[in-house]
């Protein structure tokens, strides 16, 4: 997906704390990966929404920042305005 090493390290990262969850009970593993995941998406969405405001900052019309993220133009309308509606950066609404 990405050629930049840092992904590569990261995702190396994340899978060596996968395998690292092999001998936990199954309810402690899936918990953990929940857990994981959570915490994932929230440090993702946040950065994906500055992201698209430093974009929409720079003159970026919407639908050339959805087709940079894999959104349509009109999710990334709402995310902005989620996001200036706040005053402050936020993960993806529910």
């Amino acid at each position: 997906m990405s050629g930049d090493p840092t992904i590569g390290f990261l995702k190396a990262d994340v899978a060596r704390f996968c395998a690292g969850l092999d001998e936990r009970a199954p309810a402690i593993r899936l918990r953990l990966l929940v857990q994981l995941r959570s915490a994932l998406d929230e440090v993702t969405d946040t950065a994906l929404d500055e992201g698209m405001a430093a974009a929409k900052a720079e003159g970026w019309g919407l639908r050339q920042i959805g087709g940079q993220v894999g959104l349509s133009h009109e999710k990334v309308r709402y995310r902005l305005a989620q996001v200036a509606g706040r005053g402050e950066p936020a993960g993806e609404p529910s």
